[in-house]
């Protein structure tokens, strides 16, 4: 089998470089204290207060989300580089180009990764 790389390349560079724009979206730098201004105590406020809050939570997670996904797309790269992409970890055996397809940065085999998910 043999793997387009430079498509496969493009794809996730271009993955990596929406989840970074992503990423910077939903970076907080200050205290929500510095984002929405002084905590007021009526309870408009705290309403407000709490779905600032709330969504702050809801941005951290998705961060998180996208941290991750950047190093699986980086280490990708590298394995293009290193010429191991499209190889299985566990096994060896290629890995179907409709997997990498639907999942550029997969490091399993459809096999092994059913087998993962079973436990």
């Amino acid at each position: 089998m043999t793997l387009d790389l430079d498509h496969f390349r493009q794809e996730l560079e271009s993955e990596l470089e929406q989840l970074r724009a992503a990423r910077e979206s939903v970076n907080h730098e200050g205290s929500l204290t510095d984002e929405t201004g002084d905590l007021a105590t009526g309870a408009d406020e705290l309403a407000d207060n709490a779905t600032e809050t709330y969504m702050r939570e809801l941005d951290d997670g998705l961060g998180k989300n996208a941290d991750h996904l950047i190093g699986e797309i980086e280490a990708a790269l590298d394995r293009i580089e290193s010429g191991t992409y499209g190889t299985c970890v566990v096994c060896g055996k290629p890995i179907a180009a409709e997997r990498l397809e639907a999942i550029p940065y997969a490091t399993l085999c459809i096999d092994d990764k059913r087998a993962q998910e079973r436990g």
